[in-house]
């Protein structure tokens, strides 16, 4: 596969070559000197400029597309005039719009990052980022640019968190841009997001206070009967503080139910990418078994504690939809994992074990000083936290000996054609 193709560089015509494996490079005679490569994948490729038999890159394909190689191009020339020595492949992204592109591209495949994190960074760029930067020259960008069209407009309509986020995604698109050396200087090297407010973020507080927790927990065992897959899911994350995302992608597979039970959240569960153990006390492994034997009279043998009808887990969409429903607007799914944790520390659970539990990010330097006997200090932690929401009418849900099998709500499967109700889907802010 060593032939060339004379084509004119379009981002279709690379497309439809890349079927035909019999090319291996592309040029175009308005373009003298610069080829393209196809990849081993065929869908990408790099762009390559040409002099003897001196092959310089320029960038990859599809990150910088054909529009954005042409625009590039006469700087390109004129600075390689300039200097010889220098890299074909700096300053290849000419607009902001042009670098969020090529950033939203390349975050695409990255398998570093959750699904939910790409998902979040790419509503970023094109709700926001793009609609006021696209046309903004990289070179012109300045603190007074920013300030003007982004950080302040932004404030006034968005929470100074969600700004502070977005401040992040467009600093880490600039810095790879540079690193890679498709702009000549990062513009925004050296800025902080304190230099365009002094304001404080706040932490949001939490909408449920132990006080409130008899009145939860009653209204839990009482729809139960009728909801105990919503029912379920809530009290799974009061119990341990986990996330929503953690708790509705449970498997029965990563539950054992013996007197040592335990919980394993595989790393690609979590937020942090980090596995989480969790001990299970005598109240949730009993009312773990109640609830899998409910399951199975519904007629649901699946793999799944939440199934959605689809045979997989609850999306993130109908976990928020569950919670909706049960908080009725006074408290959210974040608010359980928040109230838990603060519940450890009013009965003084120590605060290196909370953190463990709930699954914090932590320094390398603590990691090294946990001690072996982690998994007892967990226990002990949850048997005392089981026993206070024992106290709060906890014990009336885990000594049920079964529930109706009138609709037990977990017969996803079982119900599929039965019909249900359209669940909106939303975004879980998960902390």
């Amino acid at each position: 596969m060593t032939q060339t193709m004379l084509t004119s560089f379009t981002d279709a015509e690379i497309r439809r070559q890349a079927g035909n494996t019999a090319i291996r490079d592309l040029r175009d005679a308005r373009y003298p000197g610069v080829y393209f490569r196809f990849h081993q994948n065929r869908e990408r490729g790099t762009w390559y400029l040409v002099s003897g038999n001196k092959w310089e890159k320029i960038a990859a394909f599809p990150q910088l597309p054909v529009k954005g190689l042409i625009g590039a191009l006469p700087k390109i020339r004129e600075r390689l005039a300039a200097d010889p020595k220098a890299s074909a492949a700096a300053g290849t992204l000419q607009t902001v719009g042009e670098l969020l592109d090529w950033f939203t591209a390349r975050q695409a495949v990255d398998r570093s990052l959750s699904s939910k994190r790409r998902s979040t960074n790419t509503s970023i760029i094109s709700c926001h980022l793009k609609p006021r930067l696209a046309d903004i020259a990289v070179e012109d960008v300045d603190r007074s640019t920013l300030d003007k069209l982004v950080m302040w407009p932004m404030q006034a309509e968005m929470s100074l968190s969600y700004v502070r986020l977005m401040w992040g995604v467009l600093v880490v698109a600039f810095r790879q841009a540079e690193k890679l050396r498709l702009i000549t200087a990062n513009p925004i090297a050296g800025f902080k997001f304190t230099d365009f407010t002094k304001a404080r973020i706040q932490p949001k507080p939490s909408r449920l206070r132990a006080v409130q927790l008899e009145e939860v927990i009653g209204d839990l065992a009482a729809g139960f009967d009728q909801h105990p897959q919503d029912c379920m899911l809530a009290l799974m994350m009061l119990c341990h503080g986990t996330r929503a995302g953690e708790t509705r992608q449970a498997q029965w597979s990563h539950f054992t139910l013996g007197e040592q039970g335990e919980w394993f959240i595989p790393a690609e569960n979590t937020k942090t990418g980090v596995e989480n153990h969790l001990p299970l006390t005598d109240q949730v492994r009993q009312l773990l078994i109640t609830y899998r034997d409910a399951q199975w009279a519904g007629g649901y043998d699946g793999q799944f504690l939440f199934p959605s009808r689809k045979g997989k887990s609850l999306s993130e969409g109908q976990a928020s939809a569950v919670f909706t429903r049960l908080g009725q607007g006074e408290w959210t799914s974040h608010d359980l994992r928040k109230v838990a944790r603060t519940g450890w520390a009013d009965i003084g659970i120590d605060h290196l074990i909370g953190e463990l539990l709930i699954n914090h990010a932590m320094g390398h330097n603590v990691k090294v000083y946990i001690q072996s006997d982690v998994m007892a200090r967990k226990r002990e932690a949850l048997d005392r936290w089981c026993a206070y929401l024992d106290a709060k009418g906890f014990k009336r849900i885990h000594d049920l000996t079964g529930f109706r099998s009138g609709d037990s709500g977990n017969a996803l499967e079982a119900t599929e054609n039965k019909g249900c109700k359209a669940i909106q889907e939303s975004t879980i802010g998960e902390v």
